[in-house]
């Protein structure tokens, strides 16, 4: 809606009132050039057209604007049989672009996470196509089948609940099917939750990692969540709302109270909000209430400390001072090494040179 509003008045004015298919036929040839000039004259945008108009309609379907979509789309071709994994928006129903509404509309099944949800995007979008209930309990069960109406030379598509099919959803075993058997698989990119949480949350994203959603097992997820700890680049994780407080106080132990993250949630929905602060920050606020709705987690990579490596005088004052300490020469060791990048071995080789008679000497006193 805010592109339009960008065009001259009677643009937005045809927005509002639409398109519809009946009206545009019952108008007077006048209204019809009229009209023409309208489309004409918004050459600054080449590619938006009336198609693009309708779609800003607040009814509750778009089927003037589904068909106008599948008679453009007619110019190109039919499509070419395969699996298409198609990104469908993750909460408002404006995020979807043309070529999925054509894959959509022509596929000849759609293999989907939960029916019914689909349901809706299908029904706005006037969407006839059948679908095919194929999810995490029963993808196993479906797979063969799929892969038959396949073999036999139909437009399969895929969509999960929200986003990319794959991400963090039911589609990954599949596609890997498909390659094995040589069957085309054709994505269909579109919303993602985390990179849309991504882009806006003000931390770096010249690298980072997508962990998604940890594992369920304690164990597991600390150990994954150790290795994140140590990255440099931005990390990126999925969170079911009722364990956001035990995510917080995990990484808070693991991070450090003081490293930076974002809090995305409800992304394009009504009550979008991004939260801002520090890990322990975030652990406190979050302390007294849970939030609702879908939840991306992103923390800041770990500082690059720059670390000068000691001098063979600096080692050897350590040393000696553990090893006056009571430490014998192993344990001494083994404390410089775990305070220094020095390797423990060169540090053993220095221990030897430099205290190794002394040792000797104190081993030999004490034998007498």
């Amino acid at each position: 809606m805010r592109l339009v509003q960008r065009l001259p008045l009677m643009a937005n004015s045809l927005a509002t009132t639409g398109l519809s298919k009946t009206s545009w036929q019952s108008r007077p040839l006048l209204s019809f050039l009229r009209t023409q000039t309208l489309l004409n004259s918004l050459s600054l945008y080449p590619k938006i057209n009336y198609l693009f108009l309708c779609s800003c309609s607040q009814s509750q379907t778009s089927p003037d604007f589904s068909n106008l979509v599948l008679e453009q789309s007619s110019k190109r071709g039919p499509l070419e049989p395969g699996l298409y994994l198609v990104a469908t928006p993750i909460g408002n129903l404006e995020d979807i672009t043309l070529r999925a509404l054509r894959v959509l509309k022509s596929a000849n099944v759609i293999l989907s996470e939960d029916t019914r949800h689909s349901g809706k995007l299908l029904q706005y979008y006037n969407i006839k196509t059948p679908l095919l209930s194929y999810h995490k309990f029963n993808e196993s069960q479906r797979e063969q089948t799929v892969l038959n109406r396949l073999k036999q030379g139909e437009i399969v598509a895929l969509i999960s609940d929200a986003g990319t099919p794959g991400i963090s959803d039911p589609g990954t075993e599949l596609a890997k099917l498909c390659v094995d058997e040589k069957i085309p698989v054709v994505p269909i990119p579109g919303a993602s939750a985390f990179v849309a949480a991504l882009s806006a949350s003000g931390l770096a994203t010249d690298e980072f990692t997508f962990v998604g959603f940890l594992p369920k097992h304690a164990r597991s997820r600390t150990e994954r969540l150790m290795l994140s700890a140590n990255e440099v680049k931005t990390q990126i994780f999925y969170v079911p709302p009722h364990k956001l407080l035990q995510f917080l106080e995990e990484t808070s132990l693991l991070f450090g109270y003081s490293r930076r993250c974002v809090i995305a949630r409800e992304i394009t929905k009504m009550h979008e909000e991004f939260w801002r602060g520090t890990l322990g920050e975030a652990k406190e606020a979050f302390s007294s209430h849970q939030p609702k709705g879908e939840i991306t987690v992103l923390v800041e990579g770990k500082a690059i400390c720059v670390v000068e490596t000691p001098t063979e005088d600096q080692l050897e004052k350590e040393l000696r001072g553990l090893l006056s300490a009571g430490h014998n020469l192993s344990m001494a060791v083994k404390l410089v090494a775990q305070g220094t990048s020095v390797r423990r071995k060169t540090i053993y080789s220095l221990a030897l040179r430099k205290f190794g008679k002394q040792i000797e000497a104190a081993d030999d006193s004490n034998s007498c």
